[in-house]
């Protein structure tokens, strides 16, 4: 659904009022969805001209100092990603999980071109603000994206095209967004998608970095589920306990906030994991966690495991687990 760029803009915002009038073409294309989205829920006009929402300098300030690990946690992957993309006249955006550009990394002869375009930090590119974009219909979404050129909603971004990826935290929510942008015409769908792939795995190493860095006391397991659709990850104590879980590993592996306030044990989730650690410290583990669910209570411990107080404290001596 991309048209020729010298059918115009005109052309460009009745297509956009056709797509939005024929609903049953919203569940066909995320495109759709997000236009749809933008005219009815938000009551834009894809032909107004309006200038970038921004805030101001002091929210700014404010907004990174949130997000100051992810900034730090995330900046050699953004480097090695603007090294790759830069050279082709892009733009590497990270933004917060709003939408709210907190940097943007652009060759120097390419930074005036890019603020003009409101891609600075700052600005806010939710679809609320800019209608379908690659920045806010990732957020939307929470998948990645690629809009190109006018798949754009509003008729004076359709010269951009976008490739905007989610981060999600190490509890599994959304943090941020990975971006690339490109304002080059000559820039070819194929070339879009191929950005797209990059910057989608360049988010996914970002999420694994930020899980690695909440949980850098704990080892970290890569689950069933790994891969392009996210970073499936598990970190886990010395007693072989799991304590947390990427968004891909809760999906891939049925893990509820619920289940991780119970600290599983790992063999549960992954295959092998008994036999690998043996059953000694498998046995370790279940004291461990029966200890932990019943707050230091030695006698409903026992009573959970279905074992005798007297044998539960000899376990607990054998192990040498303080108690």
């Amino acid at each position: 659904m991309v048209l020729p760029a010298h059918m115009g803009v005109r052309r460009h915002a009745d297509l956009v009022e056709t797509m939005v009038r024929e609903s049953a073409s919203a569940t066909r294309s995320i495109v759709a969805a997000s236009w749809r989205r933008s005219m009815i829920y938000h009551g834009l006009n894809p032909a107004s001209p309006r200038r970038t929402a921004r805030v101001e300098a002091r929210e700014l300030g404010r907004a990174r100092a949130r997000n100051g690990e992810l900034l730090e946690v995330a900046a050699p992957t953004l480097r090695r990603l603007f090294a790759t993309a830069g050279d082709g006249g892009c733009c590497v955006v990270l933004t917060d999980a709003d939408g709210l550009i907190l940097q943007t990394n652009a060759n120097a002869g390419d930074e005036r071109t890019f603020s003009e375009w409101g891609l600075s930090a700052g600005a806010v590119w939710s679809e609320a603000t800019e209608g379908t974009n690659g920045i806010g219909t990732c957020v939307a979404e929470k998948r990645p994206v690629v809009i190109y050129q006018n798949q754009h909603f509003s008729e004076q971004n359709i010269a951009m095209s976008c490739m905007g990826a989610p981060i999600f935290d190490h509890k599994g929510e959304m943090a941020a967004v990975l971006d690339v942008s490109s304002c080059r015409r000559d820039l070819s769908r194929s070339f879009a998608q191929v950005l797209g792939a990059l910057v989608t795995e360049s988010a996914r190493a970002v999420e694994s970095d930020l899980f690695r860095a909440a949980y850098r006391n704990e080892r970290i397991i890569v689950a069933d589920g790994h891969g392009m659709a996210g970073a499936s990850l598990l970190a886990v104590d010395d007693d072989d306990l799991v304590v947390g879980a990427t968004r891909q590993a809760r999906r891939a592996l049925d893990i509820s906030e619920e289940k991780l306030r119970q600290t599983p044990p790992l063999r549960d989730y992954l295959r092998g994991a008994e036999s690998s650690s043996g059953k000694t410290r498998a046995e370790r583990s279940e004291i461990v966690r029966a200890l932990r669910h019943s707050r230091g209570n030695v006698a409903a411990a026992a009573r959970d495991l279905g074992i005798s107080r007297a044998t539960m404290y000899r376990r607990i001596q054998r192990h040498g687990i303080e108690v």
